[in-house]
């Protein structure tokens, strides 16, 4: 997996984040089956940034704490057939699968893990497994897909003993 980070702001976690996103994407990965090497893109910025983007790209001006841009043609979660048949899926150099891009916002990270009780680690590591699920065609619009979104999450994160006791 190649995971390209890029930080629009500062960046004051004392956790190593960039292992994390790099652990927890990969765990996602492999919860799901996905079957391809894949490259995927993650920002971390602040509340501004990422509230421009959320009115530019979803037509809400406000912020939020992350946003996922995926770029695979999935028409159900976890469903990966057919790909394979598509090269605009694949990066031409690496022959991995092009996931897409996540963008967290930092301010939310710090808020939320506050809010809710629980580390700034947790917080981040949650954000990038709903992101990761996004990026492999699953929504939360409906109950019954929030529902399977939040099982899913809770496995991944459980799987890597990242829990909402952590502090």
């Amino acid at each position: 997996m190649t995971l390209e980070i890029r930080e629009e702001t500062e960046v004051p976690f004392s956790f190593a984040y960039q292992k994390i996103a790099e652990t927890v994407a990969e765990a996602a990965l492999r919860h799901e089956g996905f079957p391809y090497d894949a490259e995927l893109g993650l920002m971390l910025t602040d509340d501004e940034a990422i509230r421009r983007m959320n009115a530019q790209f979803r037509g809400i001006d406000a912020a939020t704490d992350v946003l996922s841009f995926p770029l695979l043609p999935l028409e159900q979660g976890g469903r990966f057939e057919g790909l394979e048949d598509r090269s605009d899926c694949f990066h031409p150099q690496s022959g991995e699968a092009l996931l897409g891009d996540i963008v967290i916002s930092v301010d939310h990270v710090i808020a939320q893990a506050e809010a809710y009780g629980h580390s700034q680690e947790r917080e981040y590591a949650f954000l990038i497994a709903h992101s990761m699920l996004h990026l492999m065609g699953y929504d939360h619009e409906e109950e019954k897909e929030a529902a399977v979104m939040e099982q899913k999450q809770k496995e991944i994160l459980e799987g890597l003993h990242i829990t909402r006791e952590e502090q």
